[in-house]
């Protein structure tokens, strides 16, 4: 797992032309209503840095609900960046969101410089979670927001059943199909079942010096917001 996380820039770029596809296929949708419900509960700001921007989906909610003036994305995966670009330029975007290619691990940017840091179902594909919370601790101003959205498990036995067949073996299954790729659906699977999620996390996010860490669960748990301030 370590060592595929290692490698996530480029796992990312093999599947980063049916990820939004397969994304909204497997999710029946929902990631569009869990990415528009986390940006809703927001305060506006000036500045946001969307890590792990992907495809873009939630710097662009970012900016449809007029929560950030600008967006600034970081990723590791050039090509999933090269699709959010283009998303970007169709919604006519392109003079308040940008890309740049660098590490959750090791932001190129100066303390303070953010008024929010925002994430997206990324989180849990950093290889050293401590690093990547100080990063994003790092970069925020003091009294800034953190807005972390990421995959968790429901805490009914049945709907955690449920999930986890649908998690280990139906998505993995789908995911290969159609992106042709063997390997990226079944880590995303091992990925989010090895992470940590509700108190865990918050547990997480105060133990790095973030300020009333709170979770909220989405969907039964099968995702949670978490929300923090510097």
């Amino acid at each position: 797992m370590m060592e595929e996380k290692q490698h996530i820039g480029h796992l990312f770029d093999r599947i980063a032309g049916t990820y939004d596809r397969l994304n909204h296929l497997l999710s029946l949708n929902v990631d569009r209503r869990w990415r528009r419900r986390a940006v809703k509960g927001m305060a506006p700001c000036e500045t946001v840095l969307d890590v792990a921007v992907g495809t873009a989906d939630l710097a662009i909610e970012l900016v449809r609900q007029e929560k950030a003036a600008r967006v600034e994305g970081i990723d590791l995966s050039p090509e999933m960046m090269r699709i959010g670009k283009e998303k970007v330029e169709r919604q006519r975007m392109s003079d308040r969101i940008t890309f740049r290619e660098g590490s959750a691990l090791q932001l190129p940017y100066d303390d303070n410089s953010f008024d929010a840091v925002t994430c997206a179902f990324g989180v849990r594909n950093f290889s050293d979670l401590d690093a990547g919370l100080r990063e994003m601790l790092r970069v925020l101003k003091p009294g800034g927001q953190l807005m972390v959205l990421e995959f968790s498990y429901p805490e009914n036995r049945i709907m955690a059943w449920g999930y986890d067949l649908y998690f280990s073996h139906i998505l993995p299954a789908v995911g290969r199909w159609l992106s042709r790729d063997k390997s990226a659906y079944t880590y995303l699977n091992k990925s989010v079942k090895n992470f940590i999620w509700g108190e865990k996390m918050t547990e997480k996010l105060a133990e790095t010096g973030f300020r009333v860490p709170r979770c909220t669960p989405y969907s039964f748990g099968i995702a949670s917001v978490y929300k923090a301030v510097k």
